[in-house]
């Protein structure tokens, strides 16, 4: 667990006063920049001593096979990883014979820092050579939000009291080793030298190397260039091979003097264009990053980060912890899909190498809501990467026996990389989840065109897929068998609540822009019968019921299994360690939150007592195994009046990776639960249900938060809330004309930006008392007292 001793609670950055080594996996992920193009893992500048070695480019990835003991027809034949592509972080340094290393001499001081408005990550480091010289060493590293090829590096070296000849080597390399942290398989698979050498040139401008994948057959170029500045004489050369670049810069500096390197970095890619084209692509890249400068690009990244705030920041009062964690988990859901511009937004972001890189439902589910309300360019132009892979998820559904549209489970670029069908293929939920997200971005911007070009077929493709997946009995109910719905205990299950209820909802979606839509439906090939099957399907939808404990079944027949053996495993989690999955497909155990993530986003399915009896019976049976859960969790205990549950919760999604709370931070952040900690709060506490096209709110607070703010963006106006525990303020700001109509607690108001809007808060009482959690599965209290300093 991250010692909070040494990382300080402010409310606009992360700090790290001290480096651990024992802990460099998790600080390496924690400090990653981004921009959803180009990812840097937060190793040190001289690279060494590290725990992964991380350089990403979004989907730049390597096939490989995956074996099976026992294949069987329709299965996936390759998978694909992620690559830690050309490494342009190194800057070694020479003291006159000593090589900079923290991990010798004597070092007084080792402070970074990551500021969530400037994007910039500092470091900051007086050290000591072995033979006693001493010297000041500070860089800062940007990965440019504007300039979406670019990432720039200051390194600014300096002696203390005694003159000295530094040397400085500027350095790219590819086919760094990596090592093997663990066995466990959500750890990415390892690639030897996945980058075969291409070409490599050097000039005054630059330095540019060129490799390509063997059987993904993708094309990248990593370039580099330099500017110093220094008072004193230096010397500077350049050394180019296949797999490394150099360039060295030599200076002799007495104290007060010295020695400033700009290290631009550009980074391409493409599996269709010409090796030339990628090499004037990242050229000019280079040539424009040096146009700008560091100070440009700096200024650059402060002026787009302001703008991101002034619309999507979320205050919290009485939670300093908290409200540090909410502000780093913003910023590295920004940073995941800032110019990801129509690529995959990993379920790590491109923080780590971690599930391969893959992109699973995460994606649509978590991390797409905070984004369609603060930045909904990206959440637009990461549906346009599920659309832009439809054919492939239609070639799947073929090849799985079924009409429209399968999409993959796990996947880089659209095909299923999922070996484990139970819970990869028959996850069918995930057409359901992104055509939620569809209309979500709709709903929340109006945005015509993007409807018609690429939300409809959408929504017709996922829903000709449940057509041809579930059926109507003899009753005339209509089912879904065989099935996985969000909770991976719990696997090929009839009529998964959950499932069944976002299915009906992606038919009646699909059914209701085709008529608005019917030009371009009918050229999609749907007719007046098909809609009419698809509204006839959503109204029948079975939907399982217990009459005798009051609560639906998270699948059919659910509750009748024997209950997991909670006191026996109670030291022993995560169970899919240390249980057979057939254990667990036949007993009450819940993985991730999966009945209770249906009563969040299909709230209108259930009354207030049903909510709170299923909150109350699930509560025991989940185990929160999957970093998914918290935050669900939080939202609806919110909900249903257990707030103080809620908090805790909420606490727990925005810490998960700042304490490191599943143990496995050092593979990347997990962007679902970051993503997540913004739900338990804006949708948790401040109540944000999108209403039949209309924001809906609801605040309560717990006891502890002394206030909640937070600004969202509705068709093209942002809206500011803002809670005590008394009352609750709406107020618009986008120009003097800007208003929105919304419901509070049930209430129509209109706000205008020169007519604020105040509304006295109800007190929130729950109808069942706190449910207890499975033994050792209780979240950690978001009041107590911080045992780690």
């Amino acid at each position: 667990m991250i010692d909070r001793g040494h990382h300080p609670i402010e409310p606009w950055r992360l700090r790290e006063t001290r480096l651990a080594l024992d802990k460099l996996a998790q600080s390496e992920s924690l400090f990653a920049q981004s921009n959803g193009h180009i990812g840097l893992r937060g190793n040190l500048d001289e690279g060494e001593p590290y725990a992964i070695p991380g350089t990403y480019l979004n989907s730049f990835y390597e096939q490989r096979p995956l074996p099976y003991a026992e294949a069987g027809y329709g299965y996936p034949e390759s998978g694909q990883t992620l690559v830690d592509v050309t490494n342009g972080k190194l800057i070694r340094l020479m003291v006159d014979d000593s090589p900079f290393d923290i991990r010798y001499g004597y070092l007084t001081k080792h402070e970074r820092s990551l500021d969530f408005r400037t994007g910039v990550l500092e470091r900051d480091v007086d050290w000591t050579s072995p033979s006693g010289k001493r010297i000041k060493v500070r860089s800062r590293r940007l990965v440019s939000l504007t300039q979406r090829a670019v990432a720039a590096i200051e390194y600014v070296v300096e002696p203390v009291d005694q003159p000295a000849r530094f040397v400085i080597q500027s350095e790219l390399v590819a086919n760094e080793a990596q090592p093997k942290l663990s066995d466990d398989p959500r750890v990415a698979a390892v690639l030897d030298n996945p980058l075969k050498p291409v070409s490599h040139d050097g000039g005054e401008h630059g330095v540019v190397l060129i490799h390509r994948t063997t059987r993904s057959q993708q094309l990248m170029a990593a370039a580099m260039s330099h500017e110093v500045d220094t008072t004193v004489r230096y010397a500077m050369d350049q050394d180019v091979r296949e797999d490394w670049a150099r360039t060295t810069v030599i200076a002799h500096l007495q104290p007060g003097e010295s020695l400033r390197v700009v290290k631009y970095l550009a980074y391409g890619w493409s599996s269709l264009r010409s090796e030339t084209a990628i090499r004037d692509q990242v050229a000019a890249a280079l040539a424009s990053a040096r146009f700008s400068g560091w100070d440009g690009l700096a200024k650059q990244q402060v002026d787009f980060l302001d703008d991101f705030w002034d619309g999507a920041d979320v205050e919290v009062e009485g939670h300093p912890e908290l409200q540090q964690a909410v502000r780093f988990a913003l910023f590295h859901v920004l940073q995941a899909g800032a110019r990801a511009e129509r690529r995959a937004i990993p379920s790590k972001g491109l923080t780590g190498a971690g599930y391969d890189g893959h992109t699973f439902w995460d994606t649509e589910g978590f991390v797409l809501p905070v984004l369609t309300y603060t930045m909904p360019d990206a959440a637009a132009d990461a549906l346009r990467w599920r659309h832009s892979t439809l054919k492939l998820a239609k070639e799947r559904a073929e090849v799985l026996g079924f009409q429209g549209a399968a999409f993959p489970w796990r996947t880089i670029r659209g095909q299923e990389c999922s070996g484990y069908w139970p819970a990869g293929t028959a996850a069918f939920h995930i057409n359901a989840d992104i055509a939620e997200a569809v209309m979500r971005y709709y709903r929340a911007t109006s945005d015509e065109g993007f409807l018609e070009e690429v939300g409809l077929e959408l929504l017709v493709e996922t829903a000709r897929l449940w057509m041809s997946l579930g059926h109507h009995d003899r009753d005339g109910r209509w089912h879904l068998p065989g099935v996985t719905g969000p909770d991976e205990y719990s696997a090929v299950a009839d009529d998964n609540v959950f499932t069944n209820l976002m299915a009906a909802r992606n038919l009646r979606f699909a059914a209701e822009v085709a008529a608005k839509l019917p030009t371009t439906a009918r050229e999609l090939g749907v007719d007046a019968e098909e809609e009419a099957g698809w509204r006839d399907a959503a109204a029948a939808v079975y939907v399982p019921y217990d009459a005798e404990l009051g609560v639906h079944p998270q699948s059919e027949g659910f509750t009748g299994y024997a209950v997991w053996d909670f006191e026996g495993y109670k030291d022993k989690y995560p169970l899919l360690l240390h249980a057979p999955y057939f254990q667990l497909y036949r007993t009450q155990v819940v993985k991730q939150a999966d009945l209770i993530l249906a009563t969040f986003w299909c709230g209108d399915a259930f009354t207030d007592e049903e909510k709170a009896r299923n909150f109350d019976y699930y509560e025991r049976l989940t185990v929160r195994d999957s970093s998914l859960s918290a935050c669900v969790q939080a939202v609806v205990a919110a909900e249903v009046g257990h707030l103080d549950l809620a908090y805790d919760y909420a606490y727990e999604a925005a810490l998960i990776d700042m304490r490191n709370l599943h143990h496995n931070t050092g593979d990347g952040l997990h962007m679902a639960s970051l993503g997540g900690a913004w739900s338990a709060l804006v949708c948790g506490f401040g109540g944000l249900r999108d209403r039949d096209g209309r924001l809906s709110f609801d605040p309560a607070l717990p006891i502890g938060l002394g206030g909640l703010s937070f600004t969202v963006r509705w068709r093209g106006v942002r809206l500011k809330v803002e809670i005590d525990p008394v009352a609750v303020k709406y107020t618009v700001h986008n120009g003097p004309d800007s208003a929105i109509t919304l419901l509070h607690a049930g209430e129509e108001i209109t706000v205008r930006a020169d007519q604020p809007v105040v509304r006295t808060l109800e007190k929130r009482r729950p109808l069942l008392p706190r449910p207890p959690q499975p033994p050792g599965r209780e979240p950690r209290p978001a009041m107590a007292v911080n045992e780690d300093g």
